[in-house]
């Protein structure tokens, strides 16, 4: 894939991110970078799309750039993104999340993901990162939305632009790419190439004495193996790099073809 007229940067934790600046700074190296975000966090609602309500749109200081936010989806971001400009982009790019999208089903339920998968859609190349360190979300997301953080998103950026370099130079094949990062990497931190881990996350609403439910987990992927996949490399505290389609089909065996089907 050679180097891109404009790039489309999106997230799902809005506008008001610690990743954006950092994210934003570092793809300007590939070349122009135009911002199309949620006003406010949208995380966990993978491409869901606005349908029966205008999306309303504004644009706010991106630290001397002109930064779009939207008030709906990640995807609806990439939507408008697509018909805001005179031209659309050439690459669109999604994070850095706070918190890991690896494992089948943190994809699938992924915001940021998903706004990868409408740039699919649209016939546009497009990458997601996320980072995140194993174990509970009351530990780690305070850690990555202090300001203290910000070092670590300049680094994270940095190295998210070389690997979107690499894949640049490359014809490679792939309906999305999906790079999970730990929180820690640094620039000599190995990098593997994997498949998505078959996991879910399991019972995550769960039901209070008022009759209500609330979201409380914790990772925890009990026996199903890890080794080879995005979970793993990550728990290894190495880079996944995971290559995405589309949902397809397996090959259907001839017998439950043959019960299936009617003339």
């Amino acid at each position: 894939m050679p180097f891109v007229s404009w790039i489309l940067l999106t997230n799902d934790d809005g506008v008001d991110s610690p990743a954006l600046k950092p994210f934003f700074d570092a793809l300007l190296t590939l070349g122009e970078t135009r911002v199309v975000v949620p006003a406010t966090q949208r995380s966990w609602i993978g491409k869901a799309l606005t349908r029966f309500e205008p999306i309303r749109v504004a644009e706010v200081e991106g630290e001397g750039h002109p930064w779009i936010t939207v008030s709906g989806t990640p995807a609806d971001a990439v939507q408008v993104g697509a018909g805001y400009f005179e031209d659309p982009p050439r690459l669109v790019v999604s994070g850095i999340n706070i918190g890991y999208n690896h494992g089948a089903g943190y994809i699938i339920s992924s915001g940021t993901v998903g706004a990868a998968f409408e740039g699919w859609e649209l016939g546009i190349p497009s990458v997601a990162f996320s980072t995140g360190v194993p174990g509970a979300w009351q530990t780690w997301y305070p850690l990555m939305k202090s300001p203290d953080s910000k070092p670590t998103w300049e680094g994270l950026a940095e190295i998210s632009v070389d690997i979107l370099r690499d894949l640049m130079a490359t014809n490679y094949e792939a309906d999305v790419v999906s790079v999970n990062l730990p929180w820690q990497a640094r620039s000599d931190t190995p990098r593997r190439v994997v498949p998505p881990a078959r996991v879910t996350y399991g019972q995550m609403h769960h039901k209070q004495v008022d009759g209500t439910f609330t979201h409380n987990y914790q990772e925890d992927f009990g026996d199903v193996p890890l080794d080879g996949t995005d979970v793993g490399v990550n728990h290894a505290g190495e880079i996944a790099i995971t290559f995405l389609m589309a949902p397809a089909s397996p090959s259907v065996p001839d017998p439950i073809r043959a019960r299936l089907e009617r003339e």
